[in-house]
């Protein structure tokens, strides 16, 4: 696959977009190459050949085999490695592998993705043990702010503490080998949400030190949907299982993450395309690139805004939020009808999203964007600064 010349306009034309259409918000649900999706095609049409026999003897080789560019991606064994859904379906599977007890601490914080904080605490209320929240100051004023709120909530009974690497809403990238190295020396077991970390920062998972980390395929590393793994410490494999009990079990950790019952694979043995794709526009550099797009735009639109960040420019990788220049009501019903309005009115991809009692936009920069996208979207609030 050669490398492309240019990213912006250049390269738009590897995706299905809209062309008229701006779309800032790549960490949604992320957006797949046409090459990838053909690639997936490629996949569908050999299992169609013999559905009975792929299925039967070669469906675990190809998974086992998809898995290696993986882990060599995030920084990892491919023994260590699992398909997923997506990561709130792996998060959700450690959830329910741990015994928790009354009395028992699950530590979430502030920034957690609300899927994850509904998860965290229906584990929790199926033995008496309860969640407890970090409350996280926004905009954050720096690392040492976050981690002293992370520090207070931390106690004996802490069984399990999840964090995020990049938070979804709010956009900040977060020390998680800081954050683990804490909780560890509070006794407690973590699981780091990096829904939005892999392919849009270079990634060492091993070296975090964590018990588990999930991660999205779909988004930043061009997967068909739904795709994401579930990276399990050699320490905790043994106890970790699917949600869904299967032929697998007993056979080992691979074995029962593999074979959950008859679904679509193709998605995820489409990923080493994927991710072929995403060295052919950079890898590394595309990333470094995306990062400074997004500072370069969220900094542009604060100064015209006359409003401000989630946190220092720093916090941010490919993604980041700033708050509208808006008064009045801030609901969970405004941000979802201004954002339909942005789409279908003023042809703009961005999340609208609600913190600290304001209206908050974060945009995302991907390959395909370039700064006159986000020039757009200053201009339609120019009025309200």
């Amino acid at each position: 696959m050669s490398v492309f010349p240019a990213w912006g306009a250049a390269a738009r034309g590897a995706w299905c977009l809209d062309p008229a259409f701006a779309y800032l918000n790549h960490g949604g649900f992320g957006v797949t190459p046409a090459a990838v999706f053909a690639e997936q095609d490629r996949w569908r049409a050999r299992i169609e050949r013999n559905p009975t026999h792929f299925l039967t003897y070669e469906v675990e080789d190809a998974l086992r085999t998809a898995t290696v560019p993986v882990a060599k991606a995030i920084g990892a064994a491919a023994e260590d490695v699992v398909f997923v859904e997506n990561a709130t379906t792996g998060l959700n599977a450690v959830l329910r592998s741990l015994d928790f007890e009354p009395g028992d601490e699950i530590l979430i914080t502030g920034l957690s993705y609300p899927a994850i904080r509904k998860a965290a605490y229906y584990a929790a209320s199926r033995c008496g043990a309860r969640v407890v929240e970090a409350k996280i100051p926004l905009p954050l004023p720096d690392k040492a702010a976050l981690l002293r709120a992370v520090a207070a909530k931390l106690t004996i009974r802490t069984k399990l503490a999840i964090f995020d690497h990049i938070a979804s809403h709010s956009a900040l990238l977060l020390p998680a080998d800081e954050l683990t190295r804490l909780a560890h020396e509070a006794g407690a077991r973590v699981m780091i949400d990096g829904a939005h970390a892999p392919g849009q920062i270079p990634l060492d998972i091993a070296a975090l030190g964590a018990d588990w980390y999930v991660g999205n395929l779909h988004k930043w590393y061009f997967a068909p949907r739904s795709c994401g793994f579930l990276w399990v410490s050699k320490a905790h494999q043994p106890a970790t299982r699917p949600l869904a009990i299967s032929h697998g079990y007993g056979e080992g950790f691979r074995a029962e993450f593999e074979w959950t019952g008859t679904r679509d694979v193709t998605a995820a043995l489409a990923t080493p395309a994927a991710i072929d794709f995403h060295e052919s526009l950079g890898g590394v550099a595309l990333m470094a690139r995306n990062s400074a797009l997004v500072r370069e735009a969220a900094s542009m639109l604060a100064a015209q805004w006359r409003t401000e960040l989630t946190g220092p420019s720093d916090h941010f990788a490919a993604m980041a939020t700033v708050r509208l220049p808006l008064g009045g009501e801030a609901t969970g019903a405004r941000a979802n009808a201004l954002m339909r309005e942005l789409a279908e009115r003023h042809k703009i991809g961005a999340a609208v999203v609600v913190l600290e009692g304001a209206l908050w936009v974060r945009i995302a920069a991907q390959a395909y964007n370039e700064i006159a996208e986000y020039e757009r979207l200053a201009a339609l609030f120019a009025a309200a600064s």
